[in-house]
């Protein structure tokens, strides 16, 4: 058993507790590698912002477990060598499915994980939430359920179709669950092609405009819970700078379209106080790299295309954490 603590890591209690209080969000970016890695603590470091290092199962399998827990380790270290003294870093796991993978990363030295029970029966996703809580409080680990499917595709979760959060659920399933936080489905979508262009309509200049957030849910949810921690997940914006530069170097990313940033400002400055962040850090680095192969087909030095994907990253988190989360200068 290895405790968080000993890591230097955080959980997200009071984390959560200052964001809602502050009118802000704390950034949950996912990371699968030591160039993403890099990227996120040197953004938050500059920008004075709390983090939640974020790993789904699919990126525990690629990077390895024991090598994941050296990498957050290391985090911290690196953190305090860029000049902050008390850094607040979390290390979550996203879209867990089963007691056994959250046990797993608990004692591996996750500070955070999420049980997602939505695709189950209520009573079932009750249960099974309840029994991660029930475990993870033992070691003061943080627990994020979710109520509600997004659709789209992310790593191994799959879901064709939305199923909005039902307000009238959220007393009884914080209540029986004893999470920390909830994930809730008010129109954010995973991946990059969140929505069909049915869904959507063109804008004078023929950009895709996605549907809008349901706010009404969010704001009937909070009257049910008040001040209590909520999450949106699937919260990239598909920068089409990003998705232009990729399709311009041989890529075919046709129609992607992301959640607007003011619409997440907005919603960050409510009891929304994790926004997840993965699609838009994937893209900013393939257009990177296929920027450099395109001019410099030759290369083959992974420093000399990693690196100019790691900087790429580095300037969208520090835009997201400023412009669009508000979590800057929290530390």
């Amino acid at each position: 058993m290895v405790s968080y603590k000993e890591l230097g890591l955080v959980n997200t209690r009071d984390m959560f507790a200052k964001a809602i209080k502050g009118g802000y969000a704390i950034p949950a970016f996912n990371f699968n590698n030591m160039e993403q890695l890099q990227a996120i603590i040197s953004a938050a470091v500059e920008t004075k912002s709390p983090v939640i290092l974020q790993v789904s199962s699919g990126a525990r399998k690629y990077a390895n477990q024991t090598l994941l827990r050296y990498m957050a380790q290391g985090a911290v270290e690196y953190a305090k060598e860029l000049g902050c003294p008390n850094p607040q870093i979390a290390l979550h796991l996203d879209h867990g499915d089963s007691l056994e993978l959250c046990k797993s990363c608990i004692e591996m030295g996750f500070s955070s994980v999420m049980i997602d029970g939505s695709h189950l029966p209520y009573d079932e996703n009750v249960a099974l939430t309840r029994s991660v809580v029930e475990y993870a409080h033992q070691f003061d680990v943080t627990v994020e359920g979710e109520l509600g499917v997004l659709a789209g595709i992310e790593d191994d979760v799959v879901a064709e179709h939305h199923t909005y959060t039902e307000p009238e659920e959220v007393v009884d399933f914080v209540s029986k669950t004893g999470v920390d936080s909830l994930a809730i489905s008010i129109g954010t979508s995973h991946g990059a092609n969140k929505f069909t262009p049915e869904q959507c309509h063109r804008d004078a200049n023929g950009i895709l405009v996605p549907p809008p957030l349901r706010f009404d849910i969010l704001a009937e949810i909070e009257k049910q819970i008040p001040g209590f921690p909520i999450v949106l997940h699937g919260s990239s914006s598909v920068p089409q700078d990003e998705v232009a530069t990729i399709n311009k170097f041989g890529g075919a990313l046709k129609d992607a379209v992301g959640i607007p940033e003011e619409q997440l400002r907005q919603a960050s400055k409510s009891a929304v106080c994790k926004i997840n962040i993965d699609s838009d850090g994937r893209l900013a680095m393939t257009a990177a790299v296929r920027k450099v192969f395109a001019e410099n087909p030759a290369e083959f030095d992974p420093r000399k295309y990693l690196g100019p994907a790691r900087e790429s990253l580095k300037k969208l988190y520090e835009h997201k954490i400023i412009n669009v989360l508000g979590s800057n200068d929290r530390l």
